[in-house]
C-alpha cells in the first residue's frame, strides 16, 4: 500500500464458528481411537488431532480481501483498480454456477465454499491472460461498490 492510499473495503473470510467445534470433536475422536493404547496416548492424540484440525480451520479463515483507493489486495495478488472492469454481484445459484460449470480455468479465484455469495470482476489488462476474478464475499454489494469506486 502506498502512504496516500486509504482502505475502502476490508474483509477477512473467516471460517464458520461451528468449524472450531468440529475441530475439538476431531481431537476428541482421535483421543478415543488411541485410548486403548493408554491415557497418555489418548491425551497426545487429543492435543495433536485438535491442533491439526484447528490449523486447517485457521488456514481456511486466513484469506483477506482489501480494497484501497487504487489497488485490490486478495490472497497473494495485488491488482491495480485501473486494470479491473465491471464488478458483478453473484448471489446463490449464480455464484455456484460461476464456481462450477461457467468457470474459466484461467480465472483467479478466492473461493470459500462456506460463503454462498461472490463478486466476479472483469480483468481489462490486455497483457494478462486472466479473464476475471472470482471473489467469495459475505458483502458482495459493498465489495462491488468499492471496486467500482475509482479516484
Amino acid at each position: 500500500m502506498t502512504p496516500t492510499s486509504r482502505i475502502i473495503y476490508d474483509e477477512r473470510l473467516t471460517a464458520p464458528r461451528s468449524w472450531w467445534g468440529i475441530s475439538a470433536l476431531f481431537g476428541l475422536s482421535m483421543a478415543l481411537v488411541f485410548f486403548p493404547y493408554g491415557l497418555i496416548a489418548a491425551l497426545i492424540a487429543l492435543a495433536g488431532g485438535t491442533c491439526l484440525a484447528g490449523t486447517y480451520v485457521s488456514a481456511q479463515g486466513s484469506a483477506r480481501i482489501r480494497v484501497t483507493s487504487d489497488t485490490l489486495f486478495t490472497a497473494d495478488a495485488r491488482i491495480p483498480l485501473s486494470a479491473l472492469g465491471k464488478a458483478e454481484v453473484l448471489d446463490g445459484e449464480e455464484a455456484r454456477a460461476w464456481r462450477t460449470y461457467k468457470a474459466d480455468l484461467r480465472a483467479f479465484s478466492v473461493m470459500r465454499g462456506f460463503i454462498p455469495t461472490a463478486v466476479r470482476v472483469e480483468v481489462l489488462d490486455p497483457d494478462d491472460p486472466t479473464p476475471y476474478l472470482y471473489l467469495s464475499t459475505r458483502t458482495p454489494d459493498r465489495l462491488a461498490e468499492a471496486i467500482s469506486a475509482r479516484p
